[in-house]
């Protein structure tokens, strides 16, 4: 009887071209879920930014309730209310937080000095006024309060020291602690004397909203990008000859409320507007967010 032969079974391994073909799948894989992935976080993180304007609404609705009034956003200039200006963006922090985040001074009439504007001028943010203080008015620990020199190594005519609130988007890094920050809230009060909504002239002392509140915040960049291109909020969305006042003119456009369609109307125009510059960190495109339901227009 002759031996039967074990016959030894061999695994075929992979070819060349076998390994490639599932390596291009699983990049076209990884190609199509990144995108997705990016897209869910972003949505999350826009989720998360409505949720701050909520919380800082019910601030300042307390504000109001307590004080008879909005937080003022008027633009103060170098040299009116103190040697350095002083914007919409840093009036609401102060409303909010106070300027040392232990409260708002109920004499203070949002002056850059700190002072409440008598003779002797008094300083209202010390130690010794904060019984006199309420609030803050919104926690410490989640009103994303960062001192402006801490966000802009070019602080231009701003104090370094004035804090803002952020948003929730974390493109800045903290020159000061090296972590991650979001871009300072716009804020723009109504003025509800007025009655315009001018699409052409900015400057028409009639509309509602000053887009000059937080043009010069504004025009101090984006600090995470090197390139020093200008927000888009400030650029002229129309053809040349670019008119003398171009630099509001978008601000206006994005703000008007296409659902008013006998006149043109800002949105909120008897209280105020809340603008962040949202997942790219640059104010005035598509992916801003605010305290309203808005619709880009290039």
């Amino acid at each position: 009887m002759k031996p039967v032969a074990k016959q030894t079974r061999h695994r075929r391994a992979f070819t060349i071209v076998e390994l490639l073909t599932v390596m291009s799948i699983i990049v076209i894989l990884i190609g199509l879920l990144v995108p997705a992935l990016n897209k869910v976080k972003q949505y999350a993180t826009n989720v998360k930014q409505k949720a701050q304007f909520h919380s800082i609404e019910a601030a300042v609705e307390l504000f109001d309730s307590q004080f008879g009034g909005y937080p003022d956003s008027t633009f103060s200039r170098p040299g009116t209310t103190g040697p350095r200006a002083y914007c919409g963006a840093e009036k609401l922090a102060e409303a909010m937080m106070g300027r040392d985040l232990m409260g708002f001074h109920p004499d203070s009439i949002f002056r850059s000095d700190g002072t409440n504007g008598l003779a002797p001028a008094q300083f209202l943010y010390t130690p010794l006024t904060r019984a006199a203080r309420p609030g803050p008015f919104l926690p410490l620990e989640n009103a994303s309060a960062i001192p402006l020199g801490e966000i802009y190594a070019n602080i231009g005519p701003f104090d370094p020291c004035d804090f803002v609130l952020c948003d929730v988007y974390n493109r800045v890094t903290d020159i000061k602690t090296g972590r991650k920050v979001g871009m300072p809230l716009l804020y723009y009060k109504a003025n509800t004397s007025r009655q315009s909504h001018d699409l052409t002239n900015p400057n028409n002392p009639d509309n509602i909203y000053n887009w000059e509140d937080n043009s010069e915040l504004v025009r101090l960049g984006k600090p995470f990008d090197p390139t020093g291109l200008p927000h888009r909020l400030l650029s002229y969305p129309g053809v040349p000859p670019i008119p003398a006042e171009a630099e509001g003119i978008r601000f206006y456009r994005n703000i008007q409320n296409e659902r008013v369609s006998t006149i043109t109307r800002p949105y909120r125009a008897d209280s105020y507007i809340l603008i962040s510059a949202g997942w790219d960190g640059e104010y005035g495109t598509a992916d801003d967010v605010c305290n309203f339901d808005w619709s880009f227009r290039n």
